[in-house]
């Protein structure tokens, strides 16, 4: 294990994660880390960072078409799939087996 670098808190608290530590873990510039308090200091981990999907009205009309579980669901999705002004038919799905 390499011995401890000093580094120097710069302007608004930024510091610097030396090139070797860097490399060693994989670490990129613009990758989000999270900073963890501990008894004895912090610690830095690389945090985990996926995408949030915005669904537009056609794929919301998707999933409640294709998630009617039974006849009568299917009946109120397409009620709502009509009330955000998408017509039924023209939205890729699959009906459940009864209707």
């Amino acid at each position: 294990m390499a011995s401890p670098e000093p580094v120097r808190i710069g302007k608004r608290g930024t510091i610097v994660i030396p090139a070797e530590l860097r490399r060693r873990f994989g670490l990129e510039e613009g990758e989000v880390v999270l900073m963890e308090p501990r008894e004895d200091g912090i610690l830095i981990s690389r945090a985990v960072v996926l995408p949030i999907e915005t669904y537009t009205p056609a794929r919301r009309a998707e999933f409640l078409l294709t998630n009617a579980a039974d006849a009568e669901e299917y009946r109120w999705a397409v009620r709502e799939v009509r009330k955000m002004g998408l017509d039924p038919d023209e939205v890729p799905h699959e009906p459940p087996p009864e209707t």
